[in-house]
């Protein structure tokens, strides 16, 4: 049996040594890459014990482990950043900008409920008319569609009938103004109706000119034919019957408009999280807490390779005997090492994300006024 490649006991490192080249021109990788691949033997028994790994497995365990930190940063920056950051151009890196959230993305997620009060939102209101006929009460407005062209796949929508007369307030008129008693109809005459001279100076409380209103929509509702509809089936239905030929407006949505308007085709733009513009961590800005966690991390990825190597080997022959390897103690290591730092890291950035920190920032203001409260107040005498 071939003996496997030994440890020299040093490495140089040269760029294009890892398999990704991520980081080869960063210098504080190159440097720190010798360094590392250093650590890593002298952790797994180098020079008492031979290390069955190269220099370049060293490397490689060192992009894997800083790749890694990156994925797992960013991944908990785009769950705080992605609702602000949608709808961003897919081109611009932001590994190191300030996200400042906006209300952008809220407003277009509740745009939807604009659009059905009929107060803004992204589809669009029409207006139509039907012709009123003498003594026809029921109207087939699905007909109507179908005439105009309007009606589209999913048909249309009636959002609002204008059916109602003109509102109270521009009917209120304070009959007590002025030099006598009754309703003076001088200022309807031009179109100041709503309004009372200006020599009447009592004012009012809010709430009685509230009951005037309702007061006379009471009275248009029981002692004068209640002007109504009613829409069932795409059939409106007109009460009272009308007396007299002429025009009811509505408003409609095309039910098309709805569906089509939901969907933005924005193909440089961010959707989703795959496509946020975060890249590969520079690893010359990573901090020493950053760091520590890639070298343990690297540690442990060189300890799961030398169990895969020793596990191919299982026994190296020396000089009148055989070594029995322990590949199978080294894989189960590495892999309860890999897990609990990745636990530690999300532990880690869990309790640094932006809503952890909002939190602590809260408790901090909380003790710091309990804390106030028990300074003793300063009386001045002056």
């Amino acid at each position: 049996m071939a003996n496997p490649t030994i440890w020299p006991g040093s490495s140089s490192f040269e760029t294009g040594s890892t398999p990704f080249g991520f980081y080869d021109t960063d210098t504080e990788f190159q440097v720190d890459a010798d360094k590392v691949s250093n650590f890593c033997a002298r952790r797994l028994g180098y020079p008492l014990v031979d290390v069955e790994l190269q220099d370049i497995s060293f490397y490689a365990a060192f992009e894997e482990a800083i790749t890694t930190y990156g994925n797992e940063l960013y991944a908990y920056k785009i769950r705080d950043n992605q609702l602000t950051i949608e709808g961003l151009s897919t081109g611009s890196n932001i590994n190191k900008a300030i996200v400042t959230p906006n209300f952008e993305p809220i407003v277009r997620l509740s745009e939807q409920y604009g659009s059905e009060a009929g107060s803004g939102g992204n589809i669009e209101y029409y207006t139509g008319s039907i012709d009123v006929v003498k003594n026809q009460q029921t109207y087939d407005l699905k007909a109507w569609a179908s005439s105009s062209g309007v009606d589209g796949d999913y048909g249309i929508e009636i959002k609002r009938v204008f059916y109602e007369s003109n509102p109270a307030i521009v009917r209120y008129y304070d009959p007590y103004s002025g030099t006598g008693f009754g309703y003076q109809n001088l200022f309807d005459s031009f179109g100041f109706g709503g309004m009372s001279p200006a020599i009447n100076f009592l004012m009012m409380p809010l709430n009685y000119d509230m009951q005037v209103l309702q007061a006379i929509e009471l009275n248009d509702m029981i002692r004068r034919s209640n002007f109504s509809f009613e829409l069932r089936n795409n059939t409106l239905k007109i009460f009272p019957i009308p007396t007299q030929s002429g025009s009811m407006y509505f408003e409609y949505i095309k039910r098309d408009e709805r569906i089509n308007n939901s969907i933005q085709q924005t193909p440089d733009k961010i959707t989703n999280v795959s496509d946020s513009p975060y890249d590969n961590p520079t690893y010359t800005n990573i901090n020493s807490v950053g760091r520590q966690w890639i070298f343990e991390y690297t540690l442990a990825l060189a300890k799961e390779m030398l169990g895969y190597v020793r596990g191919k080997y299982q026994q190296i022959p020396i000089p009148g005997s055989e070594v029995q390897l322990n590949d199978a103690a080294l894989i189960t290591a590495a892999t309860a090492e890999k897990t609990a730092l990745l636990e530690k890291l999300r532990g880690y950035f869990d309790e640094t994300s932006r809503k952890a920190l909002l939190e602590r920032r809260s408790q901090e203001s909380e003790f710091v006024n309990q804390e106030l409260k028990n300074v003793p107040y300063t009386i001045y005498i002056g």
